[in-house]
């Protein structure tokens, strides 16, 4: 209360000083005198002044004329010239006008030396008021800076976890084997006698390893919540600065801040920034980044046993780490958070759900069933993008309708209605769309067809969409191969019943080419080349991967390779155009339904190929 009571009084009170200064300046500087010497003696001479003040020592003349009543500045450069000039005219004209107000009232200061001082006091005032100003603006700057450091560029930017906003494993879901892992941790910061008496060392620091959105911030703050201890948080980018040794400072600074609360939790997000190889990449390394890094590697191995301070750290680059980070000491434990299972994604759909409606017809199950593959921040976003189209529909609750187009718009995009598409190009996309489902209808690897659309949305002029009906923890090479014939039913499709074919299936053949060029050369699946893996990643983790990698293996080899991709992409080619010719009457059934509709459910697409 009483900082911010003196911070409203400088705020308000300087700028009232340099306010008043400015005023005083602009009094004394007000009806200066612009005649000249001699236009003012003419002036008392004439008797046009009806009243003077003359200070002797500094030569400030005051006057007063009578035709305006404003009174006027001037300052002689020898008053007793000046006296001697008017002093007779002005006993004149005062003896001529006795009795009367045309006589000139006169009045000779003796004056002093303090007299200057006076005179400049307005200014030093303004001058001292900006000095105070720039003062204290440096002084305020230099404290949230870091104090007493140069501008406070060595001073940590951890940022300290509000204890009122707590986080706990409550509001983690979607991974338990994870938290029983950070469990330990917990126990220890709560009760770490316990540890010590049996000679256990708790785990200096834990890397948590994951994509992005799968809550690797959201655990560390629990783990902070549950233990009830300080949280400090910090990106792994806030230590590198412009100028080489900030770094360094910085992490000195934040541990030295940390161990004076301990136990205390200190957390790096995004670690991967400050702690990649050392002297990789081109020009060698960044002497400000490695200088960072090493001092952080100190730090970590500098603790005393057990003295309470744990380092959580996040990333999703977990190849490109310094080794030296990730040895016994530092980082001990390293958890994986993958993506969560069908259990876990109905766990994270019910705590994002709280305090959102949902309609009677919204099961959880069904949508963590339909979202395989989603992180947690996914799935909060889905709820979010529900909730807002139910508000914009002006419904009062979040409905099934609302939770499948949300699924759509996160997937693939925003569906653009608008969109002016020909007939040329909307017959195209139809029989390309029913060409990839009347294909993974007949393979029975392929999940069955949730959903088909011709209507443009994001870089997609249709999709269709599949119902996952499981979890799959292997893929075999049957359902690859499958995926392949799915992806090439789109250009199929169009080389049958169209008089030439177009660009739509770009991305079909992308994908299809990569997923082949997988078979060959990572999984050991092809009957020519044997189990053998082509192509090791050599590149330097700085460089861009096509530029620096080195193929390990021969031209002749590279050759059999493009050769065995090749034939698999065509055979399963052939596969679908023999599908498609077999039931032809299917494929153009479905086509000119979506041509007509624009967009027809699974259940209707079934109902096209069973009847």
């Amino acid at each position: 209360m009483k900082k911010n009571l003196k911070n409203i009084l400088l705020l308000i009170g300087i700028p009232i000083l340099l306010l008043l200064s400015v005023s005083a300046i602009s009094q004394l500087n007000k009806n200066t005198a612009e005649k000249k010497y001699y236009e003012i003696v003419n002036l008392i001479k004439d008797n046009q002044v009806s009243e003077y003040e003359l200070n002797l020592y500094s030569g400030q003349l005051l006057y007063k004329l009578r035709s305006d009543g404003e009174v006027y500045r001037y300052t002689v450069a020898d008053p007793a010239i000046f006296y001697n000039d008017v002093n007779e005219a002005v006993m004149k004209i005062n003896e001529t006008n006795k009795g009367t107000d045309n006589i000139i009232k006169f009045d000779y200061e003796r004056g002093s030396g303090g007299a200057w001082i006076a005179k400049l006091l307005p200014s030093l005032l303004l001058g001292g008021a900006l000095i105070l100003f720039l003062v204290l603006m440096t002084k305020r700057m230099g404290a949230s800076m870091g104090g007493d450091r140069t501008m406070g560029f060595g001073k940590s930017k951890a940022k300290k976890a509000d204890k009122r906003k707590k986080t706990t494993f409550a509001d983690v879901a979607g991974a338990d084997e994870e938290k029983e892992e950070m469990s330990e941790i917990v126990d220890f910061l709560k009760d770490p006698k316990k540890f010590n008496e049996l000679g256990a060392r708790i785990p200096k620091g834990v890397l948590l390893v994951g994509p992005p959105g799968t809550g690797k911030t959201l655990l560390a703050r629990a783990i902070a919540g549950e233990a009830n201890v300080p949280f400090f948080s910090i990106s792994g980018s806030e230590f590198v600065e412009l100028y080489v040794g900030v770094g360094a400072s910085r992490v000195r600074d934040l541990f030295a801040e940390a161990k004076k609360e301990a136990p205390a939790i200190v957390f790096i997000d995004e670690i991967d920034a400050v702690g990649r190889q050392r002297g990789t990449g081109l020009g060698g390394g960044h002497d400000e980044r490695e200088q960072t890094l090493n001092q952080l590697l100190v730090e970590m191995d500098g603790f005393g046993v057990n003295e309470g301070v744990i380092v959580i750290a996040a990333t999703n680059r977990h190849d490109v780490l310094d080794k030296a980070l990730l040895r016994p000491g530092r980082f001990d434990r390293q958890i994986v958070v993958g993506y969560p299972d069908v259990k876990g994604r109905e766990e994270i759909l019910k705590i994002h759900s709280r305090g959102k409606p949902l309609g009677p017809d919204v099961d959880l199950k069904t949508i963590a069933k339909n979202s395989s593959g989603f992180t947690g921040a996914d799935l909060e976003n889905l709820l979010n993008e529900a909730a807002l189209l139910a508000v914009r529909c002006g419904k009062k609750a979040i409905t099934q309708e609302e939770i499948q187009e949300a699924t759509v718009k996160v997937i693939i995009g925003t569906e653009k209605k608008s969109h002016v598409v020909t007939e040329k190009d909307k017959m195209i996309t139809a029989y390309h769309e029913a060409g990839h489902a009347v294909v993974s209808y007949f393979l029975p690897t392929q999940d069955p067809v949730q959903q088909i659309s011709i209507i443009k949305r994001g870089m997609a002029a249709g999709y269709t969409m599949y119902l996952p009906e499981g979890e799959r923890g292997h893929i075999t090479k049957s359902k690859m191969l499958e995926d392949i014939c799915s992806l090439l039913g789109g250009r199929a499709a169009e080389q049958l019943t169209q008089d030439d074919i177009c660009t739509g299936a770009s991305n079909d053949i992308e994908r299809a080419t990569e997923l082949a060029r997988a078979i060959v050369t990572r999984y050991g699946m092809s009957e020519k080349l044997g189990l053998v893996a082509y192509g090791n990643d050599q590149s330097e983790v700085f460089l861009g991967r096509d530029f620096s990698s080195t193929p390990n293996y021969s031209e002749k080899t590279a050759a059999k390779i493009d050769e065995e991709i090749e034939n698999i992409v065509m055979t399963q080619y052939e596969k679908a155009l023999s599908i498609l010719n077999n039931a032809m009457p299917k494929l153009h059934e479905t086509a000119k339904a979506l041509f007509e509709n624009e967009k027809i459910t699974g259940e209707e697409f079934v109902n096209i190929m069973e009847n």
